[in-house]
């Protein structure tokens, strides 16, 4: 099994458009808002990235870019995930020529496949790549769970798969896959709001989805806690709290794209189908905003 690999806090990072186009410089603006604000990583590409409605091309361009962007100074793990295994392989193989320090590969989506197929599908991106690999298990977004067992196989049998990106929601399963996978495993929280929690219990960090308009705030909690620091990560985590729950009003990444659009740091502007939040919950996202300075 592979030593850590991965440690801190990463952003779960949004992809900004303007006028139907992927705005390549406030991309780069992003980029440098992480690197100025200790973030440990950036993740281009997931969920938040709205990368099931990028095309192959955009999604290939985003990844290059934020690569070039970072410079090094630190890592980007690019979301490379799909729910056919060759086009993963495809997407994974794009990132390693890029410049990707890793890949977060979601668990294939639609198919459900078995516990089996779900082995064989990661082994197999692991297989055809060097960079490290961490797994993303969201049961919410994809109608399956990779059991704990599955993904200490994974850890036993694939050196570069040395982590992954937890969204069970559920501690006892955390606790099972630490227990299981072993303290040099990557557990990252997938839920801003079980950071903490998991760090408590001897997780690595976070992909942080609110960390792209809190960016400090988010490392310092991580930070202090990997430190042993309680009393102050505890005091971060609840200043955080609410905006951490805001952030879930409407499916992600509605929330987070609307918060930086009223804080002034991008076009509200998505891909169908996703779509412009309520009005009834800008008006308390923004309440929500006001207790951070955030509003412009």
């Amino acid at each position: 099994m592979s030593q850590t690999t991965f440690q801190g806090s990463f952003v779960a990072l949004v992809t900004p458009f303007r006028n139907g186009q992927v705005d390549e410089a406030k991309l780069r603006e992003l980029v440098e808002l992480h690197v100025a604000n200790g973030t440990d990583g950036l993740i281009p590409c997931g969920t938040t990235g709205e990368s099931p409605t990028l095309r192959h091309d955009e999604h290939r361009r985003v990844v290059e870019l934020v690569v070039e962007a970072a410079r090094t100074r630190i890592p980007v793990i690019a979301g490379t995930g799909s729910n056919s295994t060759r086009e993963a392989i495809d997407l994974t193989k794009h990132a390693e020529r890029a410049g990707a320090s890793g890949a977060l590969v979601v668990n294939p989506y639609y198919n459900k496949p078995t516990q089996e197929g779900l082995y064989q599908h990661f082994r197999a991106v692991a297989d055809a790549v060097s960079i490290p690999i961490i797994a993303y298990n969201i049961q919410s977004r994809t109608a399956i769970n990779v059991e704990t067992a599955t993904l200490a196989r994974l850890a036993r049998d694939c050196h570069n798969i040395v982590g992954v990106k937890e969204a069970s929601g559920s501690l006892d399963q955390m606790s099972q896959v630490i227990a299981a996978c072993g303290p040099n495993f990557s557990v990252l929280s997938g839920d801003d709001n079980l950071t903490l929690p998991l760090l408590a219990i001897g997780g690595h960090g976070v992909v942080s989805v609110i960390a792209n308009i809190v960016p400090r705030e988010v490392a310092d909690m991580v930070h202090a806690a990997l430190d042993g620091d309680f009393k102050r990560a505890r005091e971060v985590h609840y200043r955080l709290f609410p905006l951490a729950r805001a952030a879930f009003l409407e499916t992600n990444p509605i929330p987070i794209k609307e918060a930086m659009a009223i804080a002034g740091m991008l076009e509200p502007e998505f891909r169908l189908p996703m779509c412009r939040m309520s009005d009834t919950n800008r008006e308390t996202l923004r309440a929500v905003l006001r207790q951070y300075a955030l509003v412009k």
